[in-house]
């Protein structure tokens, strides 16, 4: 089995992944109908939107599997998130990267992959739009494509929030996107009973600046 390497840019994809917030938060409808179709476009018993994260990859949409991450030491997207173009393995069993891969080997007996790379707004590779059988197959130059289109979809929403909570100007934070990370960061304090501090100040006439 062949691990898969780190991107040349991997300290800066893995910020990009983390400014989304959205590792380890529930499933979202948005995302959901998407693997939906995937996997019923492509007659696959199994679809996902998976997050390459530091050490693990992260299923934030997933139909067809139980479990809702794996290690990155054994993961296709881990391979995936190397390339531009679609990731395609026809046949697992007779690529000698996977062929003793647990995850080819053992349940899900993955046979056929295709994923193709979700693009951060920096251009970083954050994980895949994948489909997977048990069953080797081929992929036709349209399926490609259509399989492409669902990933940009894919992208669209993961970005969605963030474009909705970045100024345009300062790439930072607006009030919407400052209220909804302050949440998440005060709630985890109170979760783990650690106080919690706030520093601000305020910046007049900003205006002729912009």
């Amino acid at each position: 089995m062949q691990k898969p390497d780190f991107p040349h840019n991997e300290s800066a994809r893995l910020k990009a992944l983390q400014s989304l917030n959205v590792l380890d938060t529930p499933a979202e409808e948005r995302l959901d109908r998407l693997t939906r179709l995937a996997k019923k476009m492509f007659q696959v018993p199994i679809a996902l939107v998976s997050l390459v994260d530091q050490d693990r990859q992260w299923f934030k949409s997933c139909v067809g599997l139980d479990v809702r991450e794996t290690s990155r030491d054994i993961s296709f997207c881990g391979h995936a998130i190397l390339g531009k173009e679609v990731f395609v393995i026809n046949d697992a069993t007779k690529d000698e990267r996977f062929s003793d891969n647990p995850l080819v080997m053992g349940e899900p007996c993955i046979r056929f992959y295709a994923g193709s790379p979700l693009k951060a707004l920096d251009g970083s590779k954050l994980g895949t739009l994948c489909i997977i059988d048990t069953k080797p197959r081929t992929l036709s130059y349209e399926d490609i494509e259509a399989l492409k289109d669902l990933a940009e979809l894919a992208e669209h929403e993961l970005m969605a929030v963030q474009l909705a909570t970045l100024d345009d100007l300062t790439k930072i934070y607006n009030r919407r996107g400052f209220i909804k990370i302050a949440k998440q960061r005060l709630d985890n304090c109170s979760r783990n009973g650690k106080p919690a501090s706030l520093v601000f100040f305020d910046l007049n006439e900003f205006k002729p600046i912009n």
